[in-house]
């Protein structure tokens, strides 16, 4: 079985550190957190218990004290000094944070070695518990979607299927079945992360306008829409602050973000358009009427997709990451890409299709001198490539 890097470094936590903090490990659904801690525990000689909040009913609270206990009887046992709770899906549960934080104190006060892991699929649900409850508790570990490499080295596939296909591991044996691939990437992640991450966490006024939004949202990746135009394509769309929230639960989901344009100025930058990036080519391919022979003969929207797959792959590097993401335009200016850390910024174009776009690269380079700007496609990086560089390494 293949396993990602997040293994190796989580084991290591839990079998050669004292117990120190809670492991926190969030990311969007599908991505192998649960395959991850198995590995884990595969790979230990301590004793382990792990439970799901997947079906649990919300008002459950006792069943985190239920879970704990269980744990706890592991670690008394004789031939060993400790064990591991591993609890999925923990933001299930209603104010999950305290009682976390009350069984945790507890075992500290008894000198109850338990290392604890914490699983979850709402970013936004999780960091408010985190934040509220348990600070200086706990240290988190972003499991994002799967990279080109990691696509590539564990089912094979080329750089154009994975900037088509995407970035499941669940699917990946389904892609010679497009059709197929396009109704279980619907079914089983699309709906299945907007109702119960979305959905059954936060409070909703308007969920047709949410699932409308982030249709809207795939079949203009890599494009910047104004909120305003966004609105015109929707009935009963509210306003422009209902979208923009919405936006940011379907970005903290792992579906769709928003990026923001690179500004000095805070506020102009908080209230630009935002640049539709799906988090995952599979989202804009399964929402396609396209399939992947008939695409990849049409240049221009190709070019699309091959943007899109840069995008997210500089997107879900940066989360976590010590730097940001944005795009920049003035007027017919514009450049896709801006990283940004610290003082220091650099700009990528992707120019994968026939329209070459450099005049917006030499106005970004006059106005903000950026430390580095990169053409990706023709006469620059080649897009393909741009997807096995760590972002960490353009600066």
């Amino acid at each position: 079985m293949f396993e990602r890097s997040y293994t190796k470094a989580l084991l290591k936590r839990l079998e050669d550190e004292p117990r120190r903090f809670i492991q926190v490990l969030f990311g969007p659904r599908q991505v192998g957190k649960t395959t991850i801690v198995r590995q884990c525990v595969a790979q230990t000689m301590l004793p382990f218990h792990i439970a799901s909040a997947d079906g649990v009913m919300a008002a459950q609270s006792e069943w985190i004290q239920q879970q704990w206990e269980i744990a706890r009887l592991k670690a008394r046992q004789p031939e060993h000094a400790s064990s591991i709770l591993i609890i999925d899906e923990i933001q299930k549960i209603d104010n999950w944070a305290e009682f976390v934080k009350k069984e945790w104190d507890a075992d500290t006060q008894e000198g109850i070695s338990i290392k604890v892991v914490l699983l979850g699929s709402s970013r936004l649900m999780l960091q408010k518990g985190l934040t509220e409850s348990l600070a200086g508790r706990f240290e988190t570990t972003y499991v994002g979607h799967w990279s080109f490499t990691e696509m590539n080295q564990a089912f094979g596939l080329s750089p154009e299927e994975f900037a088509w296909f995407g970035a499941y591991p669940g699917a990946a044996d389904l892609i010679s079945q497009e059709d197929r691939w396009k109704e279980y990437i619907k079914d089983a992640l699309i709906e299945t992360s907007i109702s119960k991450d979305i959905l059954m966490l936060s409070s909703i006024d308007k969920p047709a306008l949410l699932k409308r939004l982030f249709e809207i949202g795939c079949s203009y990746s890599g494009q910047i829409v104004a909120y305003n135009k966004v609105m015109g394509q929707l009935t009963d769309a509210g306003n422009t602050t209902t979208l923009a929230h919405y936006l940011r639960l379907l970005d903290s989901a792992g579906l769709l973000g928003g990026l923001e344009k690179f500004s000095p100025d805070i506020i102009r930058q908080r209230g630009s358009s935002p640049k539709f990036q799906v988090h995952n080519t599979a989202l804009l391919a399964a929402l396609s009427s396209s399939h992947f022979e008939q695409i990849r003969k049409q240049p221009e929207k190709w070019g699309r997709v091959a943007e899109s797959a840069v995008g997210a792959h500089l997107l879900n590097r940066s989360i976590g990451a010590p730097y940001k993401l944005y795009y920049w335009r003035d007027r017919n200016d514009e450049v896709d890409f801006v990283l940004q850390w610290g003082e220091v910024c650099i700009g990528i174009e992707v120019a994968s299709g026939s329209n070459h776009k450099t005049k917006g690269m030499a106005a970004f380079q006059k106005r903000f001198r950026p430390k580095r700007v990169y053409l990706t496609g023709r006469e620059g990086i080649p897009w393909q490539e741009m997807l096995n560089i760590d972002p960490r390494d353009l600066f």
